[in-house]
């Protein structure tokens, strides 16, 4: 097995760190390729591995899988037993629906509060529709959590795809110093605490910050 995960910058790339989380938590081997977003290496490379020019990209074998969701559902699928969805029934129809609103919508938050590990919270101030996604966000982790994580750290049980897919959101409320409710935050140091996402966030803050880039 040869996986190979193309990314964009760590401190950056929102959508390339949802599977690179999965992937890392799980402990699964793959070569890492990272291109800077936004730079002439970007835009010469990116037609070699990606039919849409956007990151991130596993490449498996002489397969390209393209976009978060697909490639977290083919890891899941071949490499981790289905292990990255909850096994209960009910369980795992919600945490699908948690991913597939977090794949398609908060477009307000992802627009306004780009992800940047960089970032520490200033007097910068988002709009009503942001406000509106992060309450939408919070109220759906109190329900999850309050349903299906038995207790525990993550959403709905284990650590999962669901997981990966809000991680990007744990760092957009600390980089811009979102008002979080008791179990928000809870749930956003349970996230920071994953030793993956640390590794993520310290090779993130050796790059270079490029003032201006971010990707939703």
């Amino acid at each position: 097995m040869t996986l190979e995960l193309v990314i964009g910058n760590k401190n950056y790339s929102s959508w390339s760190l949802r599977p690179w989380l999965l992937m890392s938590y799980f402990d699964l081997p793959f070569n890492e390729v990272k291109l800077p977003l936004d730079t002439p290496e970007f835009y010469q490379r990116i037609g070699q591995y990606s039919p849409t020019a956007r990151v991130p990209v596993l490449r498996d074998g002489d397969e390209t899988i393209w976009d978060s969701l697909a490639i977290c559902e083919v890891v899941n699928e071949r490499y981790l037993d289905g292990k990255a969805w909850p096994q209960d029934l009910k369980t795992r129809a919600a945490a699908r629906c948690a991913v597939a609103e977090m794949h398609s919508g908060f477009s307000a938050l992802r627009t306004q509060l780009p992800m940047n590990c960089h970032r520490n919270p200033d007097a910068y101030r988002w709009k009503e529709d942001a406000d509106r996604d992060i309450a939408r966000i919070q109220s759906l982790w109190n329900d999850l959590r309050h349903r299906f994580g038995n207790d525990g750290q993550f959403l709905c049980g284990e650590f999962g795809i669901v997981d990966a897919m809000f991680a990007p959101v744990c760092v957009r409320f600390k980089a811009y110093g979102v008002a979080m409710d008791d179990n928000a935050a809870r749930y956003v140091d349970s996230i920071y605490q994953l030793p993956a996402m640390q590794a993520w966030l310290t090779e993130a803050r050796i790059e270079p910050p490029k003032p201006g880039v971010g990707e939703p």
